[in-house]
């Protein structure tokens, strides 16, 4: 799993930095053009592509990055309602949640494999890279069914320990935490559904 992990995580940074690089250079070969010393070197570059190309990355990025959230528990959710439930309660309603994440991604994926099958006999390329349509339309299937596997390896944890993935949104990777005691942004229903322990005691 920690292989998985760090590939969608080394997946997705590259994505990013990708579509971030392609667009930095369009827009200084457009802001180039228009000096008339690097007209001569500029003029025979054409970045038409390069929109085209950073949005599939984009859309590449943002199907694998929905499957990190599930895993690390980022996704928005209104659970206020479920906050209010005993334990037992609670964990059903938690469960029967993430199964239906499991279900929604789990058809997505199986009908955009339909898709990109029928697609994949037609000669259907883009407008300016020309590649094959089939090979845009890959990351649906391949981020919804991704996203399905992670629901279910959340649900199972969850089963396991009554933990659930939380990130804390005040917290920036790499940097000291300043007073590691005090959350300055605590709210008293916490607006996430609480860990709970199928022993009978909360976490």
């Amino acid at each position: 799993m920690k292989f998985l992990d760090h590939l969608e995580e080394w997946l997705i940074a590259t994505l990013m930095a990708a579509a971030t690089l392609i667009t930095f250079f369009a827009v200084v070969h457009r802001y180039g053009s228009g000096i008339e010393l690097l007209q001569p070197l500029l003029a025979d570059i054409h970045t038409s592509w390069a929109q085209e190309l950073t949005i599939y990355l984009f859309v590449w990025m943002a199907k694998f990055g929905a499957a990190y959230g599930v895993r690390t528990g980022i996704h928005v959710g209104v659970d206020v309602l479920i906050n209010k439930l005993s334990d037992n309660n609670r964990a059903k309603f938690i469960v029967i949640g993430l199964l239906a994440g499991a279900l929604f991604t789990g058809i997505i994926g199986t009908l955009g494999a339909t898709f990109v099958w029928e697609i994949g006999h037609t000669e259907q390329t883009s407008a300016d890279l020309e590649v094959p349509m089939w090979l845009v339309y890959l990351a649906v299937p391949c981020g919804s069914y991704l996203m399905c596997f992670r629901f279910l390896q959340v649900m199972v944890n969850f089963l396991k320990t009554g933990e659930l993935p939380k990130h804390d949104h005040s917290h920036v990777e790499g940097m000291d935490d300043v007073a590691e005691d005090i959350n300055w942004y605590a709210m008293d229903d916490n607006l996430h559904p609480h860990d709970t322990s199928h022993k009978g005691g909360k976490q």
